[in-house]
């Protein structure tokens, strides 16, 4: 397989990726439009913020799978593009938060203690002793927008200065952050009671100038404010106007709207310290980053383990092992149904049951959705775990999900139900002993049967003879039987066969099978 690696990495990174026998590697580093020439073969991308993974360049890979961004952000990469291609986009968020949550503090110190500019007055030849008084941050409240992982580092130092921390973010339970200490408060309740304020929070149409005219008035007067997160959370303007009252008492940022800045005003301010997105920039955070992001490449290549994927869920390892059957299954059976089926579906109902209910099924949810897309979408766009729900949208395909620990009459059962123009057909299966793949029961009719192979179903009126019949009919054409089950519905007198047999059943041959006396329908499906 074939790995790009378009920026720069350390050479502990680039040797994970080049121990693995199977892998070539081809380093990109600084090469002018050297990712656009290597990237129609290429399986897997790995970049930091310099490449630009955009619709165009993701057009023109025609193996891709994997897109890994060395760092935490990834607006350098198509999302919408990549998940419809169905390449999984992953990055490493934590690998640079000691690096984050240190500038940050000294952010504070600064602030607190005008070091800057004490610094630049020396540089001048002056003393100023008494020009740059300072203020203590023991006792003051620190306010958290966004208590993630470098949150609660920077929660951590500050606590050792003797600082009270408050937090806002609205995915986290109190419960997590009553275990750091720090109690969790409505946004307005910390920009109304903070004496620093510090932003950790992701960059979302939600967080767009979270800092404003309307909510800096919020805050207490001789607040002080730190970005070491994404520059469009701050209107710039706003926060220079609040600075130029004297409300705010000083900013310290190391992002920005635009990078660099068109507009100097905001950072050449006096009560301004303002670095070049260097909070993350440390070589311990870059080392860590680097090496994170190969390992998660090399497992999602050689173990479908998806780690840190911005457009799949978060599953460990440990996760993945358990699920790992059930994709399988959701796949097969997915197959399976859309073959038994036919017809233009409308919607897909799939039931999880027993302990199967309470796993993460989102990568279920899409194995059953590739396994019947497949049948239906143009070789040139195949649905795989990553595009699956996303293709199934685009074609409106309604997905309706059902859990249950009790529903089923087998534990860790999953059921599809396929609804079509001509109606529904439901099939439902199991993660048999060694993990075998079986079918358990065809619409309200108990049968059971290995998901493997070549299988021809029939439904026939509950009549004696047929399956003699049916039998005759392979047997002279020289295909063999591997297997063979019989389901009964009573009330509708109708009969179902589920027959495993050793070879592809050619059209002629499924044609007289379905001619015979009694038979409604039959149907050849084979499951890889």
């Amino acid at each position: 397989m074939k790995i790009l690696v378009s920026d720069s990495v350390s050479d502990s990174a680039l040797q994970v990726l080049k121990s693995e026998k199977s892998f070539s590697v081809v380093y990109l580093a600084g090469k002018k439009d050297g990712v656009a020439a290597e990237i129609a073969d290429a399986d897997a991308l790995v970049v930091r913020s310099a490449t630009k993974v955009t619709a165009d360049l993701l057009a023109r890979a025609r193996k891709l799978k994997a897109v890994g961004r060395a760092g935490v952000g990834v607006d350098n990469v198509d999302l919408n593009a990549a998940t419809q291609k169905g390449v999984v986009v992953m990055n490493t968020p934590g690998g640079n938060a000691t690096s984050v949550a240190e500038q940050t503090f000294g952010f504070m110190l600064a602030l607190a203690r005008r070091i800057p500019e004490a610094d630049a007055s020396m540089k001048q030849g002056k003393w100023e002793k008494k020009k740059f008084m300072g203020i203590e941050l023991r006792g003051k409240t620190l306010g958290l927008v966004g208590f993630g992982m470098i949150g609660v580092e920077v929660a951590r130092i500050a606590q050792a200065y003797q600082m009270k921390v408050i937090a806002h973010d609205p995915f986290v339970s109190p419960h997590v952050a009553a275990h750091q200490n720090v109690k969790l408060l409505s946004l307005e309740e910390v920009l109304k009671n903070s004496d620093f304020l510090s932003l950790h929070c992701s960059a979302t149409p939600e967080t767009q100038h979270l800092l404003n005219a309307r909510t800096l008035a919020m805050t207490k007067p001789g607040i002080r404010i730190i970005n070491c997160a994404r520059g469009e959370l701050i209107s710039e303007a706003d926060l220079l106007q609040a600075l130029e009252s004297g409300h705010v008492a000083g900013a310290a940022l190391d992002v920005l709207e635009k990078e660099p800045p068109v507009d100097t005003r905001l950072v050449a301010h006096a009560n301004v310290i303002a670095t070049p997105h260097i909070a993350g920039s440390t070589e311990e955070a870059q080392e860590i980053v680097g090496i994170r992001i190969a390992e998660q490449v090399r497992d999602y290549l050689l173990h479908g383990t998806a780690r840190n994927a911005v457009n799949l869920p978060a599953i460990s390892t440990e996760e993945y092992k358990k699920l790992d059957p059930y994709i399988q299954l959701g796949e097969k059976l997915g197959s399976f149904l859309a073959q038994l089926a036919g017809g233009a579906i409308n919607e897909v109902k799939i039931s999880y049951d027993g302990g199967l209910a309470d796993l993460n099924t989102h990568l279920v949810k899409n194995a059953v959705l590739k396994g019947i897309l497949n049948h239906i979408v143009s070789e040139e766009l195949q649905a795989n775990l990553v595009n699956a729900g996303a293709l199934a949208q685009s074609r409106g395909v309604e997905v309706v999900e059902l859990r249950s620990a009790h529903r089923a009459a087998f534990s860790n059962s999953l059921g599809i139900a396929l609804k079509t123009e001509s109606g529904s057909t439901s099939v439902l299966g199991m993660v048999g002993p060694r993990n075998t793949l079986r079918i358990l029961g065809i619409d309200d009719i108990d049968i059971e049967s290995p998901l493997r192979g070549v299988l021809l179903v029939i439904r026939n009126d509950d009549v004696p003879g047929v399956i003699g019949r049916v039998g005759t009919v392979l047997g002279d054409r020289g295909i063999n039987i591997a297997n063979f089950t019989l389901g009964r519905n009573p009330k509708s007198h109708e009969a179902l066969g589920i027959i495993g047999v050793d070879q592809s059943i050619p059209p002629a041959v499924l044609k007289e099978i379905q001619s015979v006396p009694a038979v409604r329908a039959a149907r050849a499906i084979r499951v890889e």
